[in-house]
């Protein structure tokens, strides 16, 4: 023992300690939560799982039939369970036939005509099946197979589409579903005063303004309607 200097102890004890402060780092990376310092007491503070992660996705299509109609745009975000982006996907603008955009019902051709969009579908080179396996690739960049649910706002109509046209895509997420309109009628029914106060959409009618608009809505009602 005397013949280690103290030098090469305190080498020795430091490499130690980091090698332990390394395994607990990555054994509670996905833990719920953790103690960090303020001032001279330790604090809980909320760690967000990796498999907690949500899968925001909002389409537009040429109409709500899932039998006669087809996807026009697709995005995605990915959020943590506390709201925050951890990650914006892909915005794509497929290619739809003219047949299927000429016949959209009155709403769809004054809407998607005056965001743009209807011209852009017809320009598009991205068919379905490059379009699903751009999104299903970002996607599971970010999230485990099959724990990840998809949110959105009356995100229902959108998995009916999902469903039917990007099937792969829907096998890598949980079946359930995070859907904003649910809690927004909720509050409504409950909290009408807060109701009142919860951020005006802007109606634009494309997928990524969509999904962005929908995660600060759920944010207000989080704040202002849930226990903290």
């Amino acid at each position: 023992m005397h013949n280690v200097t103290v030098p090469r102890l305190l080498v020795s004890f430091a490499s130690h300690l980091v090698s332990q402060t390394t395994r607990s780092l990555t054994s509670n990376s996905r833990s719920l939560s953790y103690c960090k310092m303020s001032g001279d007491q330790e604090v809980p503070v909320k760690v967000p799982r990796l498999s907690e992660r949500l899968v925001w996705i909002d389409l537009e299509m040429t109409g709500l039939d899932v039998e006669k109609e087809t996807i026009m745009e697709a995005a995605v975000l990915i959020t943590d369970s506390e709201l925050d982006i951890v990650a914006e996907g892909p915005n794509i603008v497929l290619k739809v036939e003219d047949s299927l955009l000429d016949n959209m019902n009155d709403w769809c051709k004054e809407h998607h005509g005056k965001s743009g969009l209807t011209e852009k579908c017809r320009s598009s080179k991205i068919s379905l099946q490059a379009g699903e396996d751009q999104l299903l690739q970002f996607v599971a960049q970010h999230t485990e197979k099959g724990k990840a649910p998809l949110a959105g706002n009356s995100v229902h109509a959108d998995k009916r589409f999902l469903d039917k046209y990007m099937p792969k895509l829907m096998k890598h997420l949980h079946y359930r579903i995070v859907d904003v309109s649910t809690v927004k009628e909720l509050c409504r029914r409950w909290y009408p005063e807060e109701f009142t106060n919860a951020p005006s959409k802007k109606l634009s009618h494309r997928a990524l303004d969509d999904i962005k608009e929908s995660i600060e809505e759920l944010r207000y009602y989080r704040s202002a309607i849930f226990k903290k």
